[in-house]
Formats: C-alpha cells, structure tokens, sequence
C-alpha cells in the first residue's frame, strides 16, 4: 500500500469514527468526574401471584407476558440481563424495564435514564446489537487508525524523531500509571 493510499484511509476512517471517540471521550470523562447521569424510576406493577423464575427456558417469553400485565404491552427488548434477583430488559441505553424478583413477589420499574446515563450505557457496550456490530468495527478501526498514524510518523524521516519520541513518553507514563 502506498503512502498516499494509507493517509487518505487513515484520513477517512478517522472522519468517519470521530463522533464515536466524541462519545466515548464525553461520557467517559464526565463519568471520571463524578457526572455518571440518573435514571429515572417508576414502580409500574407488583404481584405475589405472578411467578417468574431466572433460569426458566421461556424467561424472555415469561417476561414479555409479565411486561404486558404491567402495561407495557408496546415495548420490545432484544434480550434479558439476570444479575442476581434483579432482571433487566435490554438494551438500557433508553427507557427499560427492571424487575425484581423478592421470594413469590415481583416488582416491574419502568427506567428512563437520562442523557449522560444512555451515554454510558452505550460506551459500557449495553446499547442495541446493531449498535453493538458499529462497537466492534469502531474497535478494529481505532486500532487501524492508531498503528496507520503511529506507521506514517515513523516512515517519514522528518516525523520519525518526534514520533518516537513522543510514543516512548506516552507508553512510559501509561506504564507508571498502571504500577
């Protein structure tokens, strides 16, 4: 691949992936500083003759039921988080269902996380699956983004230096930190 080719692909790829860096480095860094969002929470059904167990065959069929008791008939969900008692309906980037699950009671809460907290949501990867298919080809093209960048400085003999130099200061204050 040519010099030329490889900075009009870098050049691209990193056009295209700048709202996606956007977002993980806002919500990321005001989640760092305390700013984590809120979500919002409704008890919108509770019952002691409803059975639901976590680990039935049907849970997301069992689910769909009970949200439909709830009244939550028009809301759809890809599929069921379990975590401990408590079930989440996914994705939880946007309005979502907790239930909870207390001995032969169970709780449905309607969940409306606000802006910050949908943006976590998808920076934790807990977004829609298409969302989650972008995540992975983010992934590769950050990474080709990074060595195609780090590839060009030190290929040109006028950036190699400064490149180096600044790579090696970079992976020695990443390494401190970690220590």
């Amino acid at each position: 691949m040519n010099r030329k080719l490889l900075i009009t692909i870098h050049m691209y790829l990193a056009a295209f992936f700048a709202p996606a860096v956007l977002l993980v480095a806002i919500s990321g860094g005001l989640y760092l500083a305390g700013v984590k969002g809120n979500v919002e929470q409704e008890t919108i059904y509770r019952s002691s003759e409803t059975m639901i167990y976590k680990k039935s065959p049907t849970l997301q069929a069992d689910i769909a039921g009970l949200l439909v008791k709830a009244g939550a008939e028009s809301y759809s969900f890809e599929y069921i988080k379990v975590k401990g008692a408590t079930l989440y309906t996914r994705p939880t980037s946007s309005d979502h269902y907790i239930i909870k699950l207390n001995g032969s009671d169970v709780e449905v809460i309607h969940a409306r996380p606000n802006l910050q907290s949908r943006m976590i949501e998808l920076h934790k990867g807990h977004g829609p699956s298409i969302f989650k298919i972008f995540q992975k080809a983010f992934a590769i093209g950050l990474i080709f983004i990074m060595l195609s960048g780090l590839w060009l400085g030190i290929s040109s003999s006028r950036l190699r230096r400064s490149t180096l130099l600044t790579t090696a200061t970079g992976a020695v204050i990443f390494v401190l930190l970690l220590i």
